[in-house]
């Protein structure tokens, strides 16, 4: 998800849950730590998502250099094997 995305969605849902909260509890002291701890879990929850795709796209690379170092030595064998 871009970045620009992100923060647009992050604002209408710490929005709706503001409006939410303070109309349930009447309270701006409710209103102000829901929408802290939603921010929070937000930011805690993108940043895995950024750590997660980090880590796919290294174990994408390793298979691939994996893949291609056996390619490599099945050819020098098999070629070895041709010229005995």
């Amino acid at each position: 998800m871009p970045f620009r995305v992100f923060c647009i969605v992050l604002a209408l849902f710490l929005c709706i849950n503001a409006l939410t909260v303070y109309f349930v509890s009447h309270s701006i002291r409710h209103v102000i730590v829901a929408t802290l701890a939603g921010w929070l879990l937000l930011q805690v929850a993108y940043f895995a998502s950024v750590l997660f795709l980090i880590w796919r796209s290294s174990c994408d690379q390793r298979d691939a250099q994996r893949s291609e170092h056996f390619r490599k030595r099945r050819t020098v064998r098999h070629r070895s094997q041709e010229y005995n």
